[in-house]
């Protein structure tokens, strides 16, 4: 093994209750939507790509009215999320740390252009990583993301971690092992190898 890909949500981090926060200031202000969103919502998306997130949380407005939804609470989450960050599991920069000495560490998420960006600002861990993808900026299925930045960095060997039934399919897809975080949001019975903590990871590899 060369390198380790990671997901980003429930894998390194739980970014739910700031992200709620964020989309909640934007419903507030809409004629278009009655109730505010929950935690329970949100849970219930991660691993999806943004489209599949808009119409699952909002299915009765129109396409027009979900984009424009969507890109407001985007860009109301992307300036909180820079401030206040996350929760990140425990021990992560440690593990982190450890880790970049021995593999190379990516990011792969389904998110939006700018999301990865506001993770590395609020939590200063980007000097860990060395590239990271995501349908935002490609427009690509998780799995094409990941095989690009194998195919980018010349990965010979990579493994990925992530939380949920999308992850396992995207590593499937790419021909890679798949580590399941068991701690994350998803429920996958399939994987290769699964850790209980991100701290365990270190006893993983």
């Amino acid at each position: 093994m060369d390198s380790v890909i990671f997901d980003l949500d429930g894998t390194i981090w739980d970014p739910i209750d700031t992200v709620l926060s964020a989309w909640n200031n934007v419903i507030r202000k809409s004629s278009l939507i009655n109730s505010e969103l929950t935690r329970k919502d949100f849970e219930g998306t991660m691993g999806l790509q943004m489209n599949e997130i808009s119409r699952k949380l909002f299915p009765t407005l129109a396409n027009t009215e979900r984009q424009k939804i969507i890109k407001d609470c985007c860009e109301v989450e992307q300036s909180i999320l820079e401030k206040n960050g996350g929760d990140l599991y425990p021990n992560v920069e440690n593990v982190l740390k450890e880790l970049s000495q021995k593999y190379k560490l990516y990011i792969v998420s389904n998110c939006q252009d700018g999301y990865i960006e506001a993770f590395y600002k609020s939590h200063r861990l980007d000097k860990y990583f060395l590239d990271f993808e995501n349908p935002g900026r490609t427009g690509l299925s998780k799995g094409e993301n990941i095989k690009l930045v194998i195919d980018r960095n010349n990965l010979s060997n990579p493994v990925y971690v992530g939380d949920t039934q999308g992850d396992l399919e995207a590593a499937r897809f790419a021909n890679i092992p798949f580590i399941y975080a068991e701690y994350g949001f998803g429920q996958v019975s399939q994987y290769d190898m699964k850790v209980k903590s991100f701290e365990e990871l270190l006893r993983v590899f």
